[in-house]
């Protein structure tokens, strides 16, 4: 799938707070409720094995009481699949492409369906980006505070080591930000603007919400 035309314009949605899926990236997922179960067996008899993940809303569910969902997702192909031995699957999804919900598909499905828009996202299936003016020593040591603020750890040597598309993706993905603060991600339009995002917002949480410091 190289080129818009070629991807579906109904696709299965999943709706998951805080998992945000980008372009080129992958996303682990365990999936075990039996609606989702019965989409992954849909989604493996169809060409695209594309399913898309898409982050709800804080307003009132629809009519249907399910939670409604932003209008910009991302679509992931299954590239690895597992089922263990009590009828759960572990699947990886890999990044294709952002998309736009123009409507969801009513029907039988015990799963949420959408019709979607994929123009606007060409950038996505494209070549890596990069991002010159990425200053790595800084970024690095904002991020160190960030986690050690947050008693986490992480690889080190493999962050510093890897490329800043991949770098700002993985945390991007990873990052413990809440379901809007990932949307804004998301949604950022190119490399440059995701990195100064979670500049913005590391930045934001270090100081209290005060965001009175910023990166020299």
């Amino acid at each position: 799938m190289k080129h818009i035309r070629d991807l579906p314009e109904i696709i299965p949605v999943f709706p998951l707070p805080g998992a945000l899926l980008l372009p080129r990236a992958r996303l682990p997922l365990h999936i075990f409720e039996p609606r989702y179960l019965q989409m992954l067996e849909d989604c493996m008899k169809t060409p695209h094995r594309l399913i898309g993940m898409v982050q709800t809303r804080d307003v009132p569910a629809n009519q249907g009481g399910e939670p409604r969902l932003h209008a910009i997702g991302c679509a992931g192909r299954m590239t690895g699949f597992s089922e263990t031995e009590d009828g759960r699957y572990m699947i990886t999804l890999s990044g294709i492409s952002r998309f736009r919900l123009r409507k969801e598909i009513e029907g039988f499905s015990p799963y949420r369906r959408a019709e979607v828009d994929w123009k606007g996202f060409e950038r996505d299936q494209g070549d890596v980006e990069k991002d010159p003016r990425f200053e790595r020593a800084h970024f690095m040591a904002l991020l160190q505070r960030f986690f050690e603020s947050l008693d986490l750890s992480t690889d080190w040597d493999s962050l510093r080591d890897a490329d800043e598309e991949l770098l700002i993706n993985s945390l991007s993905m990873l990052c413990p930000f809440s379901p809007e603060d990932k949307q804004a991600l998301l949604e950022a339009p190119t490399l440059i603007t995701r990195r100064e995002t979670m500049v913005t917002l590391i930045e934001f949480a270090l100081h209290g919400g005060s965001g009175k410091e910023r990166m020299q």
